[in-house]
C-alpha cells in the first residue's frame, strides 16, 4: 500500500485499527512513534547494486491506555514527514515489536489497515545457481513408450 493510500483511507476513518496476520488487533491505545523514509543501498549475492527505498510507520504500545490515534491526527504527521523529510508517494512497512520488530506490508480491508507478512528472497537466482520452478505438467501428457530415451518425454 502506496502512502496515498493510507492518506485517502484516513481521511474516511472515524477511527484507526491496525490487524495483525493471525487477526488480532494492535492494542487501540498504540502511539505511531516514527514516520520516515528509509533507504536501503545494498549489493545483492549476484553483484548487483541496488536501492530500495519505503515509507516507515512504527507502531508501540505504552501504558497509556487512555490515549486514541484519531486519524486527522496521523495525517497531520504523514503531511508533516512529506514535507519536512522529502517522503514521496512510497510503498509503506510497518513496524511493530512482537518477540523482536516486526516488519510488515500494508493493506486495507475497508475498515483495518492489515499487516501483512513479508517474504526474504534472492534478487539474483540466475547468478546463485537457483533453478526456476519446474513446470507443472499432467500425467496424461506424458509420452508412453516402451523405452526411455533423450528427449523422449518419459523421463
Amino acid at each position: 500500500m502506496k502512502l496515498s493510500e493510507v492518506k485517502r483511507q484516513l481521511t474516511q476513518l472515524d477511527r484507526i485499527a491496525f490487524q495483525l496476520p493471525n487477526g488480532d488487533l494492535v492494542p487501540s491505545h498504540f502511539h505511531v512513534t516514527e514516520v520516515g523514509k528509509i533507504t536501503k543501498h545494498f549489493i545483492d549475492c549476484g553483484g548487483t547494486v541496488r536501492n530500495e527505498e519505503v515509507a516507515n510507520f512504527q507502531l508501540w504500545n505504552a501504558n497509556d491506555y487512555d490515549h486514541r490515534l484519531h486519524p486527522e491526527k496521523l495525517l497531520n504527521i504523514i503531511e508533516l514527514s512529506e514535507k519536512i523529510l522529502g517522503i514521496e508517494d512510497l510503498e509503506i512497512e510497518v513496524e511493530y515489536q512482537a518477540e523482536t520488530i516486526g516488519k510488515f506490508g500494508l493493506d486495507f480491508d475497508g475498515s483495518n489497515f492489515l499487516l501483512t507478512t513479508k517474504q526474504t528472497d534472492c534478487l539474483a537466482k540466475d547468478q546463485c545457481g537457483i533453478p526456476t520452478e519446474k513446470p507443472k505438467m499432467k500425467l496424461s501428457e506424458i509420452q508412453t513408450s516402451t523405452s526411455c530415451a533423450p528427449g523422449s518425454g518419459c523421463c
